[in-house]
């Protein structure tokens, strides 16, 4: 970091029904200099979190507050309230986690490193195979998808590699971009909220990058993505109805709204290519339209159906 007066860091971490690895995030948070606060949104769970966070007023020697929403918005109402939050408490760079990462001790300081960027991350690692990425890196202006640690590392210039992160997992976000583009899209409740964030940062023009040798470590998602199309494409199906219906929806949006009509038709024609041939589902291939129609008639409530 360059010298000058240190900027007020602010964590903001959103948590659902994990309080055991909330209670983990949390001792580490406590355990990284640099911090001025740590900030929970708990989303209404059902677990016992509200009452530990309340029994907290800290993490180590860092100051925590917390706040328990009346319903649970997702992570992408609670990403909105938190950051929301982080700015009124004078935060000049907020730190944005889920509950599920785990950010090395110093991760933070290696983020700092970096001076001229307004929304940049770690790398994010299977912590049982911390050689392999959790979420896989497309390289900017290729094809070319990096799985592996090393291989990331390798095609990094000068430790970064700018045009990419994956927002939402130990990202910084500057207050300047914050007051530029606004809050994540609270309507959109789970997948796609973070990476409209990032398209609408790079619209405006933000300097975005991932820091190759920061690390949070996230247990496995498994693999993202079905192969289909003859192995020339994939699609990202779910078990989950509510995470199906949000991403059919949000991602529909975020193809009309920064790619154009011609990329979103691609992709009704992708949904519908995956639930006709590749696995098929009448009742998945339904799903998938109301869930589309809802999004291109700004219609962001359907998925409460699934929430018990």
């Amino acid at each position: 970091m360059t010298t000058g007066p240190l900027p007020r860091i602010v964590a903001v971490v959103v948590t659902f029904n994990r309080l055991e690895l909330l209670e983990r995030l949390v001792a580490r948070l406590g355990e990284i200099d640099g911090l001025a606060e740590v900030l929970v949104i708990d989303n209404a769970s059902s677990d016992g979190t509200g009452a530990w966070l309340a029994a907290r007023p800290t993490t180590g020697e860092v100051p925590m507050r917390s706040r328990t929403l009346s319903t649970n918005r997702g992570g992408a109402g609670g990403f909105h309230d938190g950051l929301a939050w982080a700015i009124d408490r004078e935060a000049d760079l907020v730190w944005l986690m889920d509950d599920d990462g785990l950010p090395d001790v110093d991760c933070l300081d290696r983020l700092l490193d970096e001076t001229d960027l307004d929304f940049w991350g770690p790398l994010v690692v299977d912590e049982a195979d911390p050689g392999r990425l959790v979420f896989p890196i497309r390289m900017p202006g290729s094809t070319r998808v990096v799985h592996a640690v090393d291989d990331v590392r390798r095609a990094a210039r000068e430790d970064r590699i700018d045009g990419i992160v994956i927002p939402f997992n130990g990202v910084l976000v500057t207050k300047e971009l914050v007051d530029r583009i606004g809050l994540p899209r609270e309507e959109f409740f789970i997948w796609g909220d973070d990476h409209e964030y990032r398209l609408r940062a790079e619209e405006a023009g933000a300097r975005v990058a991932t820091v190759v040798t920061a690390t949070v470590r996230h247990p496995s998602v498994g693999n993202l993505g079905s192969t289909m199309m003859f192995g020339r494409t994939t699609y990202n199906d779910s078990p989950s109805d509510l995470k199906h219906y949000c991403m059919a929806r949000n991602n529909l949006v975020n193809l009309r709204d920064y790619r154009g009509p011609a990329h979103a038709a691609a992709f009704v024609v992708k949904t519908a290519w995956f639930y006709t041939f590749t696995r098929p589902s009448l009742s998945r291939l339904r799903l998938s339209l109301r869930a589309m129609r809802a999004g291109i008639a700004g219609d962001f409530d359907g998925h409460r159906r699934f929430l018990s």
